[in-house]
C-alpha cells in the first residue's frame, strides 16, 4: 500500500515509529514531515500538501502525527477528498475505515504510546470500507463538501 505520512514536532517520534513499522510490513511510505521539525511549525501548513497529494491520489492512504491529532484533522477535512479522523483506539480506526471510508488518520502522540499507534495503524490499514447504507452516507459528505 502507498502511504503518506507527516508529522509536527509534537508527533515526530511517533512518526518515526510508524514508519519503520510500515516499512517493515512492505508498504511503500512517503514521509513529508520537514526536517528539522520546529516547535514553531505549523500543522495546518504541514498537513495540506499530504492532504492534497492523497486527495490527488499519490497514496492510497494517510497518516499524521502530532501531539493530540485533533487540529490536523480538523485542518485535513478542509480538503476536498480526504476524510479525516483523530483516533486513540482500534475499534475506531476500522469503524472510521468501514463506515466513512477515512483515507487519512491522525494520531497524537501525547494521547497514544508507540505499541498502541501500531496496532491502530495494523487496524486502519487492515479495513476496507463497507458499501450499502455506508456508502450512500459517503456520497452525502462529499456532495456537502462541494456545494451540493
Amino acid at each position: 500500500m502507498r502511504i503518506g505520512i507527516a508529522a509536527d514536532h509534537a508527533g515526530v517520534h511517533l512518526k518515526d515509529a510508524l514508519v519503520r513499522h510500515l516499512r517493515s510490513a512492505g508498504h511503500a511510505v512517503t514521509d513529508s514531515s520537514p526536517m528539522p521539525t520546529d516547535p514553531a511549525d505549523d500543522y495546518p501548513l504541514i498537513v495540506a500538501p499530504l492532504a492534497r497529494a492523497l486527495a490527488a491520489g499519490e497514496f492510497d492512504r494517510a497518516l499524521f502525527c502530532c501531539g493530540s491529532g485533533i487540529g490536523p484533522a480538523v485542518a485535513a477535512n478542509k480538503i476536498a477528498g480526504v476524510r479525516a479522523a483523530v483516533v486513540s483506539d482500534e475499534w475506531s480506526a476500522r469503524d472510521a475505515v468501514l463506515h466513512v471510508d477515512v483515507n487519512l488518520l491522525t494520531l497524537g502522540e501525547k494521547v497514544v504510546g508507540e505499541s498502541l499507534a501500531l496496532c491502530i495503524v495494523d487496524a486502519y490499514l487492515g479495513a476496507t470500507a463497507q458499501l450499502g447504507r455506508h456508502e450512500r452516507r459517503r456520497r452525502q459528505i462529499t456532495e456537502m463538501e462541494t456545494g451540493r
